[in-house]
Order: C-alpha cells, then sequence, then structure tokens
C-alpha cells in the first residue's frame, strides 16, 4: 500500500531545526517530497541528511530571510515551474523578537517581529493560495503561540505579530471554506524544548518539555488527505476550535 502522501509536495518553513525539522522528517516519511525553507543553508542540510537517513528521497532546500518579500513572493511560481503543484504548506518559522516593556521596542525590533511572523504569513499565503486551492486535498497549517490570545507583560512585540498571523490565517479560511478540498488550521504546540524556547527562558530546566518530535505528529494528522478540520485552532491536547468559530467540515 502506498504511503499516505505519496506524490504530493509539501513546502516547509523554519525547517533547519526545531518543530520545522520534526514536521519535515515526518512528511517525508509519509512519502511527500518536502521543499526546505530557512535562513540557515547548515541547518537545511541536516534536515536533508535526516530525511535520507531515514530513507527518504531528499527534500529541496531553499535557504531564504522571511523578511525577502521578494523571495517569498516567488515561492508560488517557482513551485509552479518546478513541481506543477503544492499540496501542503506548513509555516513553522518564527522569531521571538526582543522580550522588552512595549514603550521600549526599538523600531527594527517591531519592524522585524510584524515581518517574520506576521508579513511572511501573507506573503506565503498570496504566493501559495493558487497551488493549494489546485490541489485534490490542500493543507495549510500556521504555528502560532499563546500570546497572540493572552497578553502578558514584555511579550508584546511575539503576541502583536501572531495576532495578526491569526486574523489573517483565519479570514483565508473563511474565504475558502466553501472550496472544500483545501484545509487551513492553526497549530500551537504549546512550551516545547526549542532553541525559541530556550532564548526566552534561558534559566528553565527544558528536560520536562516535550521533544519538537512529540508535537509534530499533531501538525502532519492536520495535513494528511482524509483531515476534515478547518479554520481551527489546535494544540496537541485538544480539539477545541477557536474560540468563538464554528468547525467547518
Amino acid at each position: 500500500m502506498p504511503p499516505p502522501l505519496q506524490d504530493s509536495v509539501a513546502l516547509v518553513t523554519g525547517a533547519s531545526r526545531g518543530i520545522g525539522r520534526a514536521v519535515a522528517c515526518a512528511l517525508a516519511a509519509l512519502g511527500a517530497h518536502c521543499v526546505l525553507t530557512a535562513r540557515s543553508p547548515g541547518g537545511l542540510e541536516e534536515t536533508d541528511d535526516l530525511v535520507r537517513t531515514a530513507g527518504g528521497a531528499g527534500c529541496t532546500l531553499l535557504p531564504l530571510d522571511l523578511e525577502d518579500g521578494a523571495a517569498l513572493d516567488g515561492i508560488g511560481p517557482s513551485l509552479a515551474s518546478r513541481f506543477g503543484r503544492l499540496d501542503i504548506l506548513v509555516h513553522a518559522a518564527a522569531t521571538l523578537g526582543a522580550l522588552t516593556p512595549v514603550p521600549h521596542a526599538t523600531d527594527r525590533d517591531f519592524a522585524r517581529s510584524l515581518a517574520v511572523n506576521a508579513t511572511a504569513s501573507w506573503r506565503l499565503i498570496r504566493t501559495t493560495s493558487p497551488l493549494l486551492l489546485a490541489s485534490p486535498a490542500g493543507r495549510a497549517v500556521f504555528l502560532t503561540d499563546a500570546h497572540a490570545r493572552s497578553p502578558v507583560a514584555y511579550w508584546g512585540l511575539l503576541g502583536a505579530g501572531k495576532a495578526a498571523m491569526e486574523n489573517l490565517v483565519l479570514s483565508w479560511a473563511d474565504e475558502v471554506a466553501s472550496h472544500r478540498r483545501l484545509r487551513v488550521n492553526l497549530f500551537d504546540p504549546g512550551a516545547v524544548a526549542t532553541r525559541l524556547r530556550a532564548q526566552a527562558m534561558p534559566g528553565e530546566d527544558a528536560s520536562g518539555l516535550p521533544r519538537p518530535e512529540a508535537v509534530a505528529d499533531a501538525v502532519v494528522a492536520l495535513c494528511l488527505p482524509g483531515s476534515a478540520r478547518h479554520a481551527d485552532l489546535v494544540t496537541p491536547a485538544t480539539t477545541s476550535t477557536h474560540p468563538d468559530r464554528p468547525t467547518r467540515a
């Protein structure tokens, strides 16, 4: 029996480490050809090595900075030219930004947080939407953070960027709800032992936190052709929807 994602093409951002890397490996194990993006070419090569070591056919590596709008805008046309399709988008990349009082944030801190956590999501939606809509089972998953919904002192930059991203993603999900074949969801992994978490909580004992691989399966489940979830905020431990939004079958 062929793997469930055989012949599909998946784009994974932030794939050089952490949850993005774990998701890419899991998707590849199910037969997807993964196109991996991140700023670090070396990190992407390490992810590709893991895929190949596990028996996968290897990935397409696309090093880029999410602040580079022109590079992001070119992803859709490039995928169309090379593969003629895109079936899965997992946007796992993010930046912590500065943990600082709001009045102390610099112009650069604010601009980068919005560029990476919000504007990049909009550009990815815009450039990949035609291909995802054309897929027989298009799937898009955007990783988010609880600070988008629960503002906390010093986390304003991350929260603002992710809140904007959530609004964009759920608005898009509502716009394509009648399409039926394309499913769009948010995924909040919670506290996970990643480098971003270590940057935010440098004194924390991370030994008790779940590893990225522990939450990757929940992301991948949203990418499978049989998944009917749409316009939801999903976590590893719950099936509840985004507050005040109905589940769309």
